[in-house]
Protein backbone atom coordinates (compact mmCIF):
# COMPACT_ATOMS: atom_id res chain seq x y z
CA UNK A 1 0.00 0.00 0.00
CA UNK A 2 1.38 3.36 -1.02
CA UNK A 3 1.84 6.12 1.55
CA UNK A 4 -0.68 8.95 1.02
CA UNK A 5 1.98 11.64 0.58
CA UNK A 6 3.82 9.48 -1.98
CA UNK A 7 0.56 9.04 -3.89
CA UNK A 8 -0.15 12.78 -3.84
CA UNK A 9 3.31 13.67 -5.15
CA UNK A 10 3.14 11.27 -8.09
CA UNK A 11 -0.50 12.09 -8.87
CA UNK A 12 0.51 15.75 -9.26
CA UNK A 13 3.35 14.79 -11.60
CA UNK A 14 1.25 12.34 -13.62
CA UNK A 15 -1.48 14.95 -14.10
CA UNK A 16 1.09 17.36 -15.53
CA UNK A 17 0.34 19.83 -12.75
CA UNK A 18 3.70 21.47 -12.03
CA UNK A 19 2.10 24.07 -9.75
CA UNK A 20 0.58 21.44 -7.44
CA UNK A 21 3.81 19.43 -7.49
CA UNK A 22 5.93 22.42 -6.51
CA UNK A 23 3.46 23.15 -3.69
CA UNK A 24 4.95 20.17 -1.84
CA UNK A 25 8.34 21.94 -1.65
CA UNK A 26 9.78 24.28 0.93
CA UNK A 27 10.92 27.75 -0.14
CA UNK A 28 14.51 26.46 -0.05
CA UNK A 29 13.60 23.18 -1.75
CA UNK A 30 16.15 21.62 -4.06
CA UNK A 31 15.46 19.21 -6.92
CA UNK A 32 17.94 17.26 -9.04
CA UNK A 33 16.41 15.51 -12.05
CA UNK A 34 18.52 12.70 -13.55
CA UNK A 35 21.95 14.18 -14.29
CA UNK A 36 20.70 17.78 -14.55
CA UNK A 37 21.81 20.77 -12.55
CA UNK A 38 20.06 21.35 -9.21
CA UNK A 39 16.94 23.51 -9.31
CA UNK A 40 16.60 25.60 -6.16
CA UNK A 41 13.34 27.10 -4.91
CA UNK A 42 9.78 26.68 -6.12
CA UNK A 43 10.09 29.00 -9.14
CA UNK A 44 13.09 27.14 -10.61
CA UNK A 45 11.59 23.75 -9.83
CA UNK A 46 8.25 24.63 -11.41
CA UNK A 47 9.94 26.05 -14.53
CA UNK A 48 12.14 22.96 -14.87
CA UNK A 49 9.29 20.52 -14.41
CA UNK A 50 7.08 22.46 -16.83
CA UNK A 51 9.89 22.47 -19.41
CA UNK A 52 10.26 18.69 -19.05
CA UNK A 53 6.50 18.21 -19.49
CA UNK A 54 6.86 20.04 -22.82
CA UNK A 55 9.18 17.28 -24.09
CA UNK A 56 6.68 14.42 -23.60
CA UNK A 57 2.99 13.78 -24.18
CA UNK A 58 2.30 12.15 -20.80
CA UNK A 59 3.76 10.00 -18.04
CA UNK A 60 2.54 7.52 -15.47
CA UNK A 61 4.35 6.38 -12.33
CA UNK A 62 3.84 2.94 -10.82
CA UNK A 63 5.26 2.45 -7.34
CA UNK A 64 7.16 -0.82 -7.05
CA UNK A 65 8.39 -0.33 -3.47
CA UNK A 66 8.72 2.52 -1.05
CA UNK A 67 10.57 3.09 2.16
CA UNK A 68 9.67 5.89 4.55
CA UNK A 69 11.97 6.37 7.50
CA UNK A 70 11.30 9.50 9.50
CA UNK A 71 11.84 12.49 7.21
CA UNK A 72 13.32 10.41 4.36
CA UNK A 73 11.47 8.63 1.57
CA UNK A 74 12.83 6.32 -1.13
CA UNK A 75 10.50 5.20 -3.90
CA UNK A 76 11.34 2.58 -6.54
CA UNK A 77 9.17 3.07 -9.62
CA UNK A 78 8.52 2.20 -13.19
CA UNK A 79 7.59 5.22 -15.26
CA UNK A 80 5.77 4.97 -18.55
CA UNK A 81 6.43 7.90 -20.89
CA UNK A 82 4.34 8.74 -23.92
CA UNK A 83 6.88 10.29 -26.26
CA UNK A 84 6.18 13.09 -28.71
CA UNK A 85 6.62 10.64 -31.62
CA UNK A 86 3.71 8.52 -30.32
CA UNK A 87 5.83 5.70 -28.92
CA UNK A 88 5.72 4.67 -25.27
CA UNK A 89 8.75 3.65 -23.19
CA UNK A 90 8.89 2.32 -19.64
CA UNK A 91 11.90 3.20 -17.52
CA UNK A 92 12.88 2.12 -14.00
CA UNK A 93 13.52 5.01 -11.61
CA UNK A 94 14.26 5.80 -8.00
CA UNK A 95 13.15 9.00 -6.30
CA UNK A 96 14.54 10.05 -2.94
CA UNK A 97 13.31 12.98 -0.88
CA UNK A 98 13.63 14.54 2.52
CA UNK A 99 11.01 16.68 4.25
CA UNK A 100 11.63 19.48 6.71
CA UNK A 101 9.89 20.03 10.06
CA UNK A 102 6.84 21.49 8.22
CA UNK A 103 6.58 18.32 6.10
CA UNK A 104 7.68 20.20 2.97
CA UNK A 105 10.18 18.61 0.60
CA UNK A 106 13.56 20.30 0.94
CA UNK A 107 15.64 17.83 -1.09
CA UNK A 108 14.25 15.78 -4.01
CA UNK A 109 16.33 13.59 -6.32
CA UNK A 110 15.26 11.52 -9.31
CA UNK A 111 17.58 8.81 -10.61
CA UNK A 112 16.95 7.31 -14.04
CA UNK A 113 18.26 7.20 -17.61
CA UNK A 114 16.38 9.77 -19.72
CA UNK A 115 17.92 8.59 -23.02
CA UNK A 116 15.05 6.22 -23.98
CA UNK A 117 12.60 9.13 -23.83
CA UNK A 118 14.42 10.98 -26.60
CA UNK A 119 15.99 8.40 -28.89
Amino acid sequence: MTNEFVSQVFEAVDSGDAATFVGFFSEQGRMVFANGEPMIGPAQIEAGVQAFFGTINALRHTVVREWVQGADTIVELTVEYDRLDGRTVTIPAVTIWHVDADHRIDDYRVYFDVAPIYR
